[in-house]
């Protein structure tokens, strides 16, 4: 029987001709047609006055933080559950990461936790919007205006998702896509950066572009381009966006499809739920996710190393996530706590995510939960005895 991987890249069978496409028009550096036709989209279907592909979140996240002029002591409370470019993009300008805890619920950060952490050398928030499930954003916004504070979203995970209607990506004063390939709109590598607030957009342009006016000059609004400020090579090139707009061009079947394994898989394991055994994502009502992962969360006395491994040997590739950036090296190096984190570490130490990928059968979906049923049986035997 075949191994089920955890992840395989879903193709459209438009990405090949537009990439032929991009390279009889003779323009394969960044900004060309492709390119502009995706920021396109992003705006339109995001709502932000600006958007600006990258060749990846992490430069995204990197340019936000030049963009808000990062100061050396200055701090950025965010998650410690999270991916290191959260952090990384900060420490790079010598600012310091302030970890809160997480919600129970929905592994995002806990809106109750932020305020508390605030001190006068506070720059900014970066909500995580885990698996798709946007974080409570009006809570974030409220508590930045009253304490002056940039939000950056990373919504690495979070294309085609919305709190309250509104997509994410496109609330917070910044934003932060990925178009990695484990993502659900993929371009390999590549990302793009959500500007929301107008006197950010010319800045922005010039930071992407090394430092100079390059945009503006070809656009015709200077009659030459010159070292602005500080900045570095951040976009992509036109082969990546022709990749990409293929994918955006489809973004809601493919967030369709998704949706429909994402409820079966919801549904076959409300009998482990019932059992015991585990605990399944938890979608608040104003809240639409995106199918970008499903996950269970272990109930205390099953053995996670056990299931995983027990999964593995019947050819199932499930995973755990993030080791919580606190208890890392760097982590412990660059930045600093405020309060407990019982979620994040007791949570981390639970979690399973699950194979999902367009095109998985339903026969692949009830395999992998009888995988599932199986190890958490035998781990909880085992435990037990």
């Amino acid at each position: 029987m075949n191994p089920i991987p955890f992840n395989r890249p879903y193709m459209t069978g438009f990405e090949i001709e537009y990439i032929r496409d991009a390279k009889q028009r003779n323009m394969l550096a960044g900004d060309g047609w492709f390119t502009k036709q995706c920021h396109q989209w992003l705006e339109s279907n995001v709502g932000v006055h600006k958007a600006l592909l990258t060749h990846s979140c992490t430069a995204a996240l990197e340019m936000a933080a030049l963009l808000i002029d990062i100061q050396p002591g200055d701090e950025v409370i965010m998650p410690s559950y999270t991916f290191v470019s959260t952090a990384n993009a900060f420490v790079l300008r010598g600012a310091v990461p302030v970890f809160v805890d997480i919600r129970a619920d929905t592994l995002n950060i806990d809106e109750t936790k932020i305020e508390a952490a605030i001190t006068d050398r506070t720059r900014a928030i970066v909500p995580v919007h885990y698996a798709g499930v946007a974080c409570e954003m009006d809570s974030i916004m409220d508590i930045a205006r009253r304490h002056s504070l940039c939000v950056i979203e990373d919504a690495a995970q979070g294309v085609m998702a919305s709190y309250k209607g509104m997509p994410l990506g496109g609330i917070g004063d910044l934003g932060a896509f990925s178009f990695h390939e484990t993502k659900n709109v993929i371009s390999g590598e590549g990302g793009a950066l959500l500007v929301n607030r107008a006197e950010y957009a010319i800045q922005a342009e010039i930071i992407r572009e090394k430092g100079t006016d390059r945009s503006r000059f070809f656009r015709g609004e200077v009659d030459k381009y010159t070292w602005q400020s500080v900045g570095s090579s951040f976009l992509p090139g036109e082969l990546i966006a022709a990749f990409l707009l293929a994918q955006l061009e489809q973004a809601t079947e493919i967030t369709e499809q998704r949706c429909r394994i994402w409820d079966r898989y919801h549904l076959l394991t409300e009998p482990l739920a019932q059992a015991g055994f585990l605990r399944r994502p938890h979608v608040p009502a104003e809240c639409k996710h995106n199918a970008h992962m499903f996950y269970v969360l272990l109930n205390s006395g099953v053995d996670r190393k056990r299931v995983l491994s027990e999964m593995k040997r019947n050819g199932i590739h499930a995973l755990f996530h993030y080791v919580p950036l606190h208890a890392s090296p760097a982590g412990e190096r660059f930045s600093r706590i405020h309060g407990d984190l019982i979620n994040t570490n007791q949570l981390s130490e639970q979690i399973v995510r699950l194979p999902i990928w367009i095109g998985m059968s339903e026969s692949d979906q009830v395999r992998v939960i009888d995988a599932l049923r199986s190890a958490c049986e035998l781990a909880d035997c085992e435990s037990r005895s």
